[in-house]
């Protein structure tokens, strides 16, 4: 049985993971996206996540936790100053797994895992949808009805239909 089980081995001893999982982020994080297996994808996700919330608080702390996780100056300065000002408003979900197909050596699950905010062309198709799109109701395409009148004008319009 596979009870309190959550994390993914993915075959590997504990310190290979955490430095390929480590590498993998700081890739994530300097070229916006990568391409890897839909396991590693998901292990990568659940790991590089929590420190992106963390990059949203630019305190001393803070950039050394995501120090102590990436060991990259480069990743972790891209970090703080570009990728936390763009998801900011952002209540988690940083990435996005696009599936690909099957690799042909080994016929593995293949993926791209990358940042929300950063695939122009999903950005770009979404804006155009939004200019594009019109708004479509279940209500007949009638006419609108005269709105009523308040109740001084129908006191005044009976006052003047009764002296005539």
């Amino acid at each position: 049985m596979r009870h309190g089980k959550t994390v993914n081995h993915l075959g590997r001893k504990s310190a290979h993971r955490k430095a390929m999982l480590s590498n993998m982020a700081v890739s994530l994080i300097l070229h916006k996206g990568i391409t890897t297996t839909v396991a590693k994808a998901k292990a990568l996700k659940s790991f590089v996540e929590p420190i992106i919330t963390r990059a949203k608080e630019d305190t001393t702390h803070n950039r050394r936790v995501a120090f102590s996780y990436l060991k990259d100056k480069k990743a972790v300065s891209e970090l703080f100053k570009e990728i936390a000002l763009k998801i900011a408003d952002r209540p988690g979900g940083y990435t996005r797994i696009l599936r690909l197909g099957k690799r042909v050596g080994d016929n593995a699950e293949m993926c791209r895992i990358e940042l929300v905010d950063y695939n122009e062309n999903m950005l770009a198709a979404k804006t155009e949808t939004k200019a594009t799109k019109k708004s479509r109701t279940r209500r007949a395409g009638g006419k609108k009805k005269e709105q009523p009148k308040s109740e001084k004008e129908n006191k005044e319009n009976n006052t003047n239909e009764s002296t005539e």
